[in-house]
């Protein structure tokens, strides 16, 4: 089944890395071999390599035994959008450059028929641009925030998910021996995806999302009417983007390197800090992190990595590029990538997760 147009493919994952990267690579890569008789590439380093030149042959034994490892054998950077790539000048300042020019030489030097691309609405965004230059793009959905539209999930949700429900039920037990609030912070960024799905998993008594605002009196007065019932202690899981009523996000750091700069963090230690003072009950923050982000995928994420990769190497052999695989019920199938990054998929007040969370008594901190 060997296409007599495309004989080299390319493979690279930009942006954060999570679960279920290397069963992606394994997909495409065995795929492209076993099917198509394809010699495949690995792009290191995400875009930051395109613009670097850094690629390696990838061959059935490099990623054999990788299903279930986490991470990405490739590896990968969220620094590296060729439109917006941070270099030193001779004094040590960081400056910006266009460097899509050199991205796309690479690409040519090497020959590639085609570029599968494995990352977010970030890395969809600059394969969008690349396919604008010429590049043969085919994109996979990758990110734990499961922000990106046009598909119903993106692979790596579902293990940050389990991480978070874990973490809740560890903590559960000694918030109840100790009568505390704990508040656990989570990632997500503008998307409130991982503090519902993770909340709504681990049993949390408050889940603060950034599509749904709060306010402080709703808040406390479920911890007050916990305590008044006899449940001297609740669980907060709040969304790293929730907005703080009078104050908004709250911001860790700005890096010029990003293209977009703002680094959410904090708010789980401003919430916390407020709970205390309104309820005098003694509270702890955890923030899980990229804890989120690493480990073995859950079989449901090797799975859907498995399915993707299968689908974008068959896409990028039959020519139909500039598309994303998606999930569209039970079936993966192809998209536009426009279509994907369109507008960022976030959680709507009727999701029925929100609902299924208000009918067993979750506080979203909007009423009493």
């Amino acid at each position: 089944m060997k296409s007599a147009r495309t004989k080299r493919v390319g493979i690279l994952t930009g942006g954060g890395d999570c679960p279920g990267l290397n069963a992606v690579i394994r997909a495409v890569t065995k795929t492209l071999i076993h099917d198509y008789d394809c010699e495949v590439l690995g792009v290191e380093d995400g875009f930051e390599g395109m613009v670097e030149g850094r690629i390696r042959k990838l061959s059935n034994a490099d990623v054999s035994g990788i299903l279930a490892t986490g991470g990405t054998i490739l590896g990968t950077s969220n620094k590296g959008d060729p439109w917006h790539y941070p270099r030193k000048d001779p004094d040590g300042n960081v400056v910006i450059s266009d460097t899509s020019a050199q991205a796309m030489a690479n690409y040519r030097k090497w020959k590639l028929d085609a570029l599968i691309t494995i990352g977010g609405d970030g890395t969809m965004t600059i394969s969008h641009k690349l396919a604008g230059l010429g590049a043969n793009i085919v994109g996979v959905p990758k990110t734990i925030d499961n922000d990106l539209e046009a598909t119903d999930v993106t692979f790596g949700h579902d293990s940050a998910v389990n991480v978070i429900s874990m973490a809740i039920d560890i903590l559960h037990t000694t918030a109840s021996s100790h009568h505390r609030v704990m508040v656990i912070e989570v990632m997500g960024r503008y998307a409130g995806w991982l503090a519902l799905s993770g909340g709504l998993a681990g049993g949390a008594d408050v889940i603060l999302i950034p599509e749904i605002s709060f306010q402080w009196e709703p808040l406390c007065h479920v911890i007050h009417e916990r305590s008044h019932h006899g449940k001297r202690f609740s669980i907060v899981c709040v969304s790293e983007g929730a907005k703080c009523p009078g104050v908004g996000e709250i911001v860790k750091e700005y890096d010029c390197k990003r293209t977009d700069a703002k680094q959410l963090g904090g708010v789980g230690a401003y919430v916390a800090r407020k709970i205390s003072e309104a309820t005098d009950v003694e509270t702890r923050v955890t923030v899980l992190g990229h804890l989120q982000r690493g480990g073995s995928p859950t079989s449901c994420d090797r799975i859907l990595a498995t399915r993707f990769g299968v689908l974008a190497a068959r896409l990028a052999m039959a020519g139909q590029f500039d598309r994303m695989v998606a999930l569209h019920g039970n079936r993966v199938e192809p998209v536009l990538i426009t279509d994907a990054i369109c507008h960022q998929k976030l959680v709507k007040p009727d999701n029925q997760e929100v609902l299924a969370a208000r009918s067993v008594g979750t506080s979203f901190g909007d009423m009493i």
